[in-house]
C-alpha cells in the first residue's frame, strides 16, 4: 500500500514571502516616484530656462537697435505733441520706482504693426519722422524706419513682467537693469555698472530675471544678459 503524502506551504513561508512581495512593491513605488519627480524637476527647470532665453532675446534685440533712426544725426519731428522727439532724447530709460524698463528702438522683425512712429529718410539730406498711420507716400531715394516704444514693467505684486501693458511672462520674483557706462563720452569701453547713468555714458545694459515655478517643482533660478548699444544715446 502507497502513502500519499501532500505538501505545500507553512505559515511563516508564506508571511515570509507576502513581506518580500511588499518590501518589493515599496521599492518599485520608490523608484517611480523619485524618477517621476526628477522628470518635473527637469521639465520645470527647462521650461523657466525656455521662458526667460525668449524674453531676454527679444529684449536684447531691441536694446541693439536702441536710438537707430536713420543716418543722419538729426531728424525734423512732425509727429503728433512732438511724441517722437520726446521719446528720442531718452531711448532707454529705468524706472526703479516702477520697475519698468523704456525703450525706443526700430522695430524687430517683419511685421511692425505695432510701431509707434515711421521715418522717411534718404540717409543724405533729409530725415522726417511721422505718427503711425499719418506718412505720406516716400519720396524718391527714400527708405522708411519703423520706430517703437517698448515698456517691460514689473508687477511685483502679480509676479508679472508686462509688454506694454500686456502680459508677457508670469512667475517672475525679480526683473533688475544696470547700465554699464564708461567714464567720460569719448571712451567707447565699459568702466563699471550702475542703476541710475548719466544717458552719454550708456554703453550697454544688463537685464536679470529672477523665475519661480508655482508649484515649487525646482528651485527659482536668475537669468542674466548683456546687450551693447549700437547708436549712442543722449
Amino acid at each position: 500500500m502507497t502513502t500519499r503524502h501532500n505538501r505545500g506551504f507553512a505559515l511563516v513561508e508564506t508571511l515570509l514571502a507576502l513581506v518580500l512581495g511588499l518590501v518589493m512593491s515599496l521599492a518599485l513605488t520608490q523608484i517611480f516616484i523619485t524618477a517621476k519627480s526628477t522628470w518635473l524637476s527637469q521639465t520645470s527647470s527647462a521650461s523657466l530656462q525656455e521662458d526667460a532665453r525668449f524674453v531676454l532675446t527679444k529684449m536684447i534685440q531691441e536694446v541693439r537697435l536702441v536710438g537707430m533712426f536713420g543716418c543722419l544725426g538729426s531728424v525734423r519731428d512732425v509727429s503728433l505733441d512732438a511724441g517722437f522727439s520726446s521719446a528720442s532724447q531718452a531711448p532707454v530709460q529705468w524706472d526703479a520706482r516702477q520697475k519698468s524698463l523704456i525703450l525706443t528702438t526700430a522695430a524687430v522683425g517683419t511685421d511692425k504693426s505695432w510701431h509707434n512712429w515711421v521715418i522717411h529718410t534718404d540717409c543724405a539730406k533729409s530725415a522726417t519722422a511721422w505718427s503711425r498711420g499719418r506718412a505720406p507716400s516716400l519720396g524718391p531715394g527714400e527708405f522708411a524706419i519703423a520706430v517703437q516704444r517698448q515698456v517691460y514693467r514689473f508687477n511685483e505684486q502679480r509676479g508679472e513682467l508686462t509688454l506694454d501693458g500686456q502680459p508677457l511672462l508670469s512667475n517672475v520674483r525679480a526683473f533688475g537693469v544696470l547700465f554699464g557706462v564708461a567714464d567720460s563720452i569719448q571712451a567707447p569701453s565699459i568702466a563699471r555698472y550702475t542703476a541710475q547713468p548719466e544717458p552719454q555714458l550708456i554703453r550697454s545694459l544688463r537685464v536679470t530675471l529672477t523665475l519661480f515655478d508655482p508649484a515649487d517643482r525646482t528651485r527659482e533660478r536668475s537669468f542674466s544678459v548683456v546687450g551693447s548699444l549700437r547708436n549712442r544715446v543722449g
